[in-house]
């Protein structure tokens, strides 16, 4: 086989092209049904609000109103995803799903200081509410959010920006029931304050979550390594190759949801020099096999090529 070119940085040609459907873009019509579906909840709250004089109703409008923003945010960075790579983005805009997903991120931590702002001074001045009619709404609401979070537990296991809708969605089936259980303590005791206290549970069970989507959208927007790959075993499991003496600059981060990739040099034994082809097809082979990555660069180097690089990495 032909020698390999010192300093020729190897990865093309063995299936890693950048143009494969992101997970976010695989569920890109459960998204548009759960959008539909929130819309319509929205209506109906409003109407509600209007006919019963809850501004528990109104406010969960508010807040679904908002999830559906969310959502629509979702759904317009899966289409830029997956607009395809060119010379000057070379994984094409597919970072633009974490993106929504931090801010999906932050907009969970926006509503749970308004529920909590708006809890407050609710315990303060409470509002007469027609109990049955606010029951019969919030009702409705929660079996809709019901059916969507079913609509998205798929995906949400794939994907950081559907993770985010779909806790949008719980966030907003939490806020439903907590209505109905203060709809229906207002209707028997006339203790109007309920509603406010069931809101601030809400808060307490949104912000943990907010934050580990933020984590997580951070986590992959510094392009650390991901969380459930240990690169000392990445490079034990190198080393073990035939022919492999060192690894080092050994690089792996994520571009999005479910793509990871890698990048390292590897040494090998002169002898194996003549055979770079080869090994660089097993290498691509085990990292694809065993650690699930598909896009791998590696740049094959004889013993000592190392003395002549610059600044080196782990």
């Amino acid at each position: 086989m032909p020698r390999t070119k010192q300093g020729e940085h190897m990865g093309a040609g063995h299936g890693h092209g950048h143009g494969h459907v992101t997970a976010g873009s695989a569920n890109r019509g459960r998204l548009t049904v759960v959008l539909l579906m929130m819309l319509s909840v929205a209506g109906v709250q409003v109407v509600g609000a209007a006919t019963t004089g809850s501004l528990a109703l109104l406010a969960d409008a508010g807040h679904t109103v908002t999830d559906s923003i969310g959502v629509l945010l979702a759904l317009a960075a899966v289409w830029i995803a997956s607009r395809p790579a060119c010379t000057k983005r070379t994984f094409g805009y597919q970072r633009a799903e974490i993106l929504a997903a931090a801010v999906n991120a932050l907009v969970l931590f926006v509503l749970c200081a308004f529920i909590v702002l708006e809890a407050i001074d609710r315990l303060r001045d409470p509002s007469p509410v027609a109990g049955p009619g606010m029951v019969a709404v919030a009702a409705f609401g929660l079996i809709m959010n019901i059916a969507a979070m079913l609509v998205l537990r798929r995906g949400q296991r794939e994907s950081l920006n559907v993770r985010g809708a779909y806790l949008e969605v719980m966030g907003d089936a939490l806020s439903s029931l907590g209505v109905i259980v203060g709809g229906v303590l207002i209707w028997l005791t006339a203790w109007e304050r309920t509603d406010s206290i069931i809101s601030l549970v809400i808060a307490a069970i949104v912000v943990p979550r907010a934050w580990s989507l933020l984590r997580e959208a951070v986590h992959v927007l510094l392009e650390a390594t991901p969380r459930d790959m240990d690169l000392n075993e990445v490079r034990a499991h190198l080393l073990r190759q035939p022919g492999v003496v060192d690894v080092h600059d050994l690089h792996a981060w994520t571009i999005t949801s479910g793509v990871p990739v890698m990048s390292a040099h590897v040494v090998v034994d002169d002898d194996y020099l003549t055979e770079a082809g080869r090994m660089l097809d097993e290498l691509h082979t085990c990292l694809a096999g065993h650690f699930d990555v598909e896009h791998s660069t590696l740049q094959i180097e004889p013993v000592g090529h190392v003395n002549h690089e610059g600044a080196r990495h782990y």
